[in-house]
């Protein structure tokens, strides 16, 4: 018995969903804790502008707040895309994002690609989810946000586009096409409309008691619950808990990305789902689960702060730096992935990877760089040299 088949979900206001506050109180704490760190940091960073006469660009962010907005949108979209097996281009992707900022490609944007139709109704997607924060949700901004994940009908013929789906058994399943495993049922589509209905009452006149992170938990599950759509309900759920944790912080730019989070737990994101919407209304694991994931996904949003500074204020130490485009370009990869790839340093293979030049141009290259101040040399040598940035804890 799945859980919208239980007495308890037909509760005229909101189904009877339980859990058990003892567990998760520490991990909203938490979270509040992480929340009101990324707040600070947004106004202490607006607080101090660096662009323009006024130091603000059109949309009223500093550098740094766009690079992290940026930086969380691009996550976004990529991964909420990748959770469902979909793959899109980092640079496309990249691109539809700066242009519906309605920032300049040359202060944020150093490749020539340009965003798609898909990667542009994506991203107009998650900017309309959480930047129109206090519109109601209805059914008809629900098929809006679904129809932008499918911006070319004709490639999609068999699916409902900006609709609701149709009367057939909506079922989640995998293996082989003769002997499906069935994960997940949906709710029939007589009273589909009723039942969203009731979602989106709840989602526009949440009880003040409700605990922010807790409603943006039960949002993603009740509506992935509901599975309204013929395809891109994952996605648009997650654009839906974006709006509701936007509304909880009052600020529209997103400076960490739930989606990401996510992926790097995909497998245990189907799992916790299946589990759960097939037990029932106890949702303290799945609410033990989200807020693991929202914490992670929180620690990155600083992690990213972090990553964007430092590299502003590398480029404010080398803003009269003589350096060819590939050292910049390299420059610009370490700087970007700061944390995450080179952990152990650049060598002169990585360099010419990056780079495409040979090994010889790449280690020239590597010492014009360290003779700059712009990299340094790490301890080791030979052909296993390795160089990583020169930054603030660094002697140059």
């Amino acid at each position: 018995m799945y859980i919208w088949e239980l007495p308890e979900w037909q509760n005229a206001d909101c189904p009877t969903f339980i859990w058990q506050s003892d567990a998760i109180a520490t991990k909203l704490k938490e979270l509040a804790d992480h929340q009101r760190r990324l707040i600070d940091r947004h106004q202490s960073l607006a607080s101090s502008p660096q662009t323009n006469d006024n130091g603000l660009n059109d949309n009223g962010l500093n550098d740094e707040l766009n690079a992290a907005h940026i930086d969380a949108l691009v996550a976004s979209a990529l991964r909420s895309s990748e959770i469902e097996g979909e793959h899109l281009d980092v640079s496309s992707l990249r691109s539809s994002v700066v242009t519906q900022l309605g920032l300049d490609k040359g202060g944020f944007y150093d490749n020539k690609k340009n965003g798609t139709q898909q990667t542009d109704a994506l991203v107009q997607l998650l900017l309309s989810a959480t930047t129109d924060i206090n519109q109601p949700i209805s059914t008809d901004v629900l098929c809006q946000w679904q129809s932008a994940l499918f911006p070319d009908p004709s490639a999609h013929e068999t699916l409902r586009i900006g609709a609701l789906r149709g009367n057939d058994k909506m079922q989640v399943v995998s293996g082989r096409i003769d002997r499906p495993t069935v994960h997940f049922e949906a709710p029939p589509r007589e009273g589909l409309d009723k039942e969203l209905n009731r979602f989106n009452r709840w989602f526009n006149q949440t009880p003040s008691e409700f605990d922010p992170f807790i409603r943006a938990g039960v949002a993603h599950l009740w509506f992935i619950t509901l599975h309204p759509f013929d395809d891109g309900n994952g996605r648009v759920a997650r654009a839906l808990t974006d709006r509701a944790l936007a509304q909880a912080e009052g600020v529209s730019a997103r400076y960490y990305s739930l989606s990401a989070a996510i992926m790097r737990r995909r497998k245990e994101y189907y799992d916790i789902l299946e589990h759960t919407q097939s037990h029932s209304l106890d949702i303290t694991p799945w609410l033990n689960w989200f807020l693991d994931v929202l914490i992670d996904a929180m620690q990155q949003g600083q992690h990213r702060f972090d990553r964007v500074i430092r590299k502003a204020r590398f480029w404010q130490r080398h803003a009269q730096t003589l350096l060819n485009e590939r050292q910049i370009k390299v420059l610009n990869r370490l700087l970007d992935s700061w944390g995450e790839e080179f952990l152990d340093g650049i060598n002169a293979s990585k360099y010419g990877r990056v780079g495409k030049v040979s090994k010889a141009t790449s280690t020239r290259e590597l010492a014009d760089l360290v003779a700059k101040n712009c990299l340094v040399k790490l301890p080791g040598g030979g052909r296993s040299t390795r160089y990583t940035l020169c930054t603030d804890t660094h002697s140059a």
